[in-house]
């Protein structure tokens, strides 16, 4: 294994991605820095631990590193990243060092357009309730382990592997859950197809000694290991031709139940804390690579029945005056029409989904298939798009999908620039019963704090 030098330094601390390796990295005893845009409850918890989080993106943050950590998202004119390379500081991806980590542990990858944090956040619960102490590196927050990362000193690392710049091609895991494949990130890739050829790429490094977990309720999965001569277990909940299959399902509220079957054997029944049908997809690859670890299933299942859900991932925010305010990272057509069908498995009075786009590239490519699944929402609310450090193209704009959603549905979607305006207008509107739904991979969420505090103020 590659030796992991002493100081590193992030540039972008605070994402998703990097704010677990750093902590991992902390944890293992490095001394570690960062910088970051804005402060946030993140970067505090990293210094918390130990690390140093500078806020902005200066030369002068880059002092004497070993190394240098960055993601895609980090711009080649980065001025840290300019003096790095000017001082001759080895410069890695981030994708790199969670290879690195991974070299530490058996590595067991979850990858798809969907689910991944959610599939990765049960998993991690699983193997953290059986008392396997794993290494989790993680996209969202998981209240079992108070954050998105942990070091652990078992056998295996679980983490959550990123497609949507190929960097997960870096990786070199013993076990690839892939939970579906669809026409996302195509800025990066361009086409399906190639989105396809990438993820058959990743399938070729399992070990022929590994597993692949996967999903063939999705025909791109399906034509992914078409041909595939390692080990594979399948799952699926929409169909009965998998090794793990899912019968008598019941979409109860918050929860969601089934009997679970393998290769025709009952083990038991699965009963989850969280909504949709989705969901208990993402358990069923859970219970297989539990039990492929040496798991029973009576132990995979009370792990999965004590999961609370991950950070971003239909969250409560709160529930004020009989109004639920629910906030989901849902950004990508797919994504959205599953949490609107797990919302309405709660059966609110009216539901009201706030929906922020995320990228112009995103929009421009996919804003007709937006149009189409608004259908059960009952009052739409979008926001303008969140450009995730984009350049504008024009003619893209959040009109473009307010137009689809008229054209596919016959609805009026009311369009807000400001999420201020938003939370205006849904604190002078909703009404008991009412689920308001922030959707999106930007800041929309903050609406939904907003409205939650603003309905407590309004009670006062």
């Amino acid at each position: 294994m590659q030796s992991i030098p002493d100081k590193i330094h992030f540039i972008g601390i605070g994402g998703a991605g990097m704010s677990g390796l750093a902590q991992i990295l902390v944890e293992l005893g490095r001394e570690v820095t960062g910088s970051d845009l804005n402060r946030t409850p993140v970067t505090e918890r990293l210094e918390s631990l130990g690390a140093a989080c500078y806020k902005g993106h200066h030369r002068e943050n880059v002092q004497s590193p070993d190394l240098i950590v960055v993601s895609t998202a980090i711009p080649e004119d980065n001025p840290e990243l300019v003096a790095a390379r000017e001082k001759g500081i080895p410069v890695i991806h981030r994708g790199d060092l969670l290879s690195l980590l991974m070299e530490r542990q058996k590595g067991i990858a979850i990858c798809g357009a969907h689910g991944k944090t959610t599939t990765t956040s049960m998993l991690a619960t699983v193997l953290e309730k059986n008392n396997l102490d794993p290494t989790i590196v993680i996209g969202g927050e998981l209240t079992e382990i108070g954050g998105n990362a942990k070091l652990g000193c078992g056998d295996y690392m679980v983490a959550e592997a990123d497609e949507s710049d190929g960097s997960f091609l870096k990786l070199s895991p013993e076990v690839v859950v892939i939970t579906n494949i669809e026409d996302d990130h195509l800025d990066y890739y361009g086409s399906i197809s190639e989105i396809e050829a990438s993820f058959k790429r990743f399938l070729d490094k399992v070990p022929s000694n590994g597993l692949a977990v996967v999903c063939v309720d999705d025909p791109n999965v399906c034509r992914a290991i078409a041909g595939y001569d390692k080990p594979v277990i399948t799952y699926a909940v929409n169909s009965g031709d998998a090794d793990y299959i899912a019968r008598e399902i019941n979409l109860n509220g918050i929860g969601t139940i089934g009997e679970i079957y393998f290769r025709g054997d009952r083990l038991g029944q699965l009963k989850l804390t969280v909504p949709g049908k989705h969901n208990l997809a993402n358990a069923l690859s859970a219970v297989a690579v539990g039990r492929h670890v040496g798991l029973p299933f009576t132990q995979i299942a009370e792990a999965l029945r004590s999961f609370k859900g991950a950070g971003r991932r239909f969250q409560l925010l709160g529930e004020v005056g009989g109004v639920k305010v629910i906030d989901d990272y849902a950004h990508h057509p797919s994504e959205i029409e599953a949490t609107v069908q797990a919302a309405k498995q709660v059966n609110p009075k009216r539901l009201i989904g706030v929906f922020q786009p995320h990228r112009y590239t995103r929009t421009s490519q996919l804003y007709d298939r937006f149009g189409r699944v608004f259908s059960g929402v009952d009052e739409i609310i979008i926001n303008e798009i969140y450009s995730a450090g984009e350049r504008p193209i024009e003619g893209v704009n959040a009109g473009l999908i307010v137009r689809a959603i008229k054209k596919n549905s016959g609805k009026d979607a009311r369009f807000f620039i400001t999420r201020d305006e938003i939370v205006d207008y849904l604190a002078g509107c909703v009404q008991p019963g009412d689920m308001v739904l922030t959707m999106g991979a930007g800041n929309i969420w903050t609406v939904g704090v907003e409205l939650v505090e603003r309905l407590k103020e309004n009670r006062d």
